[in-house]
């Protein structure tokens, strides 16, 4: 049987509506994204799942626990690597707030922020971690939006893919040969029914 890895992207929170870095924080999902969460719940639940991961930061165990109730299986581990990218002294603000604390320029001071290359080599490390463990099982994942698409450039070798990839989203990768390949890229169907 083949190893296949299902990525789940959380559900929205207000913090997404507000542009808000969330990074680390522990945010919750809001209305939306828990109604968001049960949809992709009921399609995910179609199907058979042989291993459950979900990142430990709030809105992914949520939505982790929303898909684990209908699906009929518990989050087997939560992983530390599936964290968002960590947006040190600019998370939990907006652009206005980053603007007054440090200027028009912000962007170019140092804010202790996890860097994309950072994020795709904790992705890949991931990624082969778990397909070497759990090699021929069909895997389920709940993570967040920038570091999937981050760990998706660097599988795909590919910068024109995992760009805003949406919330509560599906993306099934799989291994061909040498390369990654998609067979199932950001869909929500789920959320149009």
């Amino acid at each position: 049987m083949t190893t296949s890895i299902t990525f789940v992207r959380h559900g929205i929170t207000d913090h997404n509506i507000e542009n808000r870095a969330q990074g680390h924080t522990q945010n919750p999902l809001n209305e939306t994204g828990r109604a968001q969460a049960a949809r992709v719940a009921r399609r995910l639940a179609q199907e058979s799942w042989d291993v459950f991961i979900s990142s430990d930061l709030r809105r992914a165990r949520e939505t982790a626990e929303i898909i684990a109730s209908e699906i009929g299986k518990p989050v087997d581990f939560y992983d530390e690597r599936l964290r968002e990218m960590d947006r040190g002294l600019i998370a939990d603000t907006i652009e206005e707030e980053r603007v007054q604390r440090w200027g028009e320029r912000w962007h170019e001071l140092d804010m202790k922020q996890e860097t994309d290359e950072m994020m795709r080599a904790r992705g890949r490390s991931f990624v082969e971690d778990i397909w070497k463990r759990f090699e021929g099982k069909k895997i389920l994942v709940v993570t967040h939006g920038y570091f999937l698409g981050q760990t998706l450039k660097e599988l795909m070798c590919d910068e024109s893919t995992g760009v805003k990839l949406r919330n509560t989203s599906l993306t099934t990768i799989s291994l061909d040969g040498p390369a990654w390949k998609y067979s199932l890229y950001d869909c929500i169907k789920h959320l149009d029914e």
